[in-house]
């Protein structure tokens, strides 16, 4: 029996949870709070454990706030295979908790080795190693890559999220190209919406395949949510990168669903912030600052 599929369970999660906030887990060693900083003794191992304790210690504190986590695969395959196996447990601590889990590796490849990341990241819990909801995809080999992470998302309820226009300031070399009177974008954007809606459950919901738009071009964003009515978007770049409430709201729909906003540093590592300096601990900071972002997000669309 195929589950539900990820675009109507994603909408399930945040209609649930009322707001569309996704944390990121993105643990960094010199930003780690001095208490979790002190169990690490040199080891890789000693770091690792400090970072599944910590991204623990968010799932906690976040997982009845919030819909959704994306753990950053880099920073743990950073410390290598300790860390690889922090994230495996992370992510099915965050399964266990209800959240859904998006995993951000930005995989592809051609042909077995691009099933291969299918089935290795792609399928709830016990349906994949990693036990991820979706999976963060580049689609720069074309669309012959994408099809074994879409046969994937099909097979298991499983969802992937297309890189199509990204938060960074050098993303334009590739992504702002023209060809055939599109942009790179714009013509990855068209595969998206096409796979979305062959994926979606009725012709006004939202399928498997979404898309990865940044917070940091507001723009582009209102105009690829328009191109893709039914995909889902990933939004990175809220906060820290500077994108503001009243940008990233551009990527939802009236109901307030189609997009999922993502902050990692601006919660996660809260306490550095001036901000919540009177927080009584680092985790009460981490609380206070996804409230924070919640009220501004369902302010910014009149919730």
């Amino acid at each position: 029996m195929i589950p539900i599929g990820f675009g109507d369970r994603l909408a399930n999660a945040v209609l649930q949870k009322k707001n569309p906030v996704c944390v990121g887990l993105d643990p960094r060693l010199e930003q780690l709070p001095p208490a979790l900083r002190a169990e690490v003794d040199g080891s890789l191992e000693s770091q690792a454990s400090a970072f599944e304790k910590f991204c623990r210690e968010i799932i906690d504190i976040t997982h009845q706030l919030v819909p959704v986590v994306k753990p950053q695969s880099a920073f743990f395959e950073e410390i290598g295979p300790h860390g690889v196996l922090a994230l495996g447990r992370v992510c099915q601590y965050a399964v266990s908790k209800g959240l859904v889990v998006v995993m951000d590796a930005k995989r592809n490849d051609i042909g077995s080795t691009a099933t291969a990341y299918a089935k290795a990241y792609l399928g709830n819990g016990p349906l994949s190693p990693f036990g991820s909801d979706a999976l963060t995809v580049s689609p720069y080999l074309g669309s012959d890559s994408l099809e074994p992470f879409v046969d994937r998302c099909n097979e298991v309820g499983a969802g992937i999220f297309v890189l199509v226009k990204t938060s960074n300031p050098g993303g334009g070399f590739l992504q702002d190209l023209q060809c055939d009177s599109k942009s790179i974008s714009d013509r990855v954007a068209d595969y998206v919406q096409e796979h979305a809606l062959k994926s979606a459950s009725t012709p006004a919901s939202y399928g498997s395949v979404g898309a990865v738009v940044g917070a940091t071009y507001p723009e582009q964003l209102q105009a690829l949510r328009k191109r893709m009515p039914n995909a889902w978007i990933l939004v990175p770049g809220y906060g820290a990168q500077g994108g503001a409430a009243k940008d990233v709201v551009q990527g939802m729909d009236a109901n307030g669903l189609g997009a999922i906003i993502n902050s990692s540093r601006g919660i996660i590592f809260a306490y550095e912030n001036a901000k919540y300096k009177d927080a009584s601990t680092w985790q009460a900071a981490v609380e206070q600052s996804t409230l924070d972002m919640i009220a501004a997000i369902n302010g910014a669309m009149n919730r």
